[in-house]
């Protein structure tokens, strides 16, 4: 037996042993939570996020609207760029 062969055969092993581990191991649910504690701890959490301000809202507005503009921009150009090549090589002229 070469030593690819006995590594197989302990890879298959280790498998064995670990789904005998999986099936021991009894199958718990998790305990669900009332709503109103729920509740509680998604205002617990909500309380510890870091906001930002009215001017850092507003700076993040006009980052992301000048940079949709400016990618809309861009495939608005490569668009009609390719669109009219492409109308020019297979002669588009009906």
């Amino acid at each position: 037996m070469n030593r690819q062969t006995k590594r197989m055969m302990q890879k298959g092993q280790a498998a064995d042993r670990a789904a005998q581990a999986r099936r021991a191991v009894p199958d718990r649910r998790r305990e669900r939570s009332s709503p109103r504690q729920f509740l509680r701890e998604v205002r617990q959490e909500l309380k510890k996020v870091n906001w930002p301000t009215r001017r850092e809202l507003f700076t993040y507005t006009v980052v992301v609207l000048v940079t949709v503009v400016v990618l809309t921009s861009l495939v608005f150009g490569i668009d009609f760029v390719v669109g009219k090549a492409v109308l020019a090589v297979f002669g588009g002229s009906s």
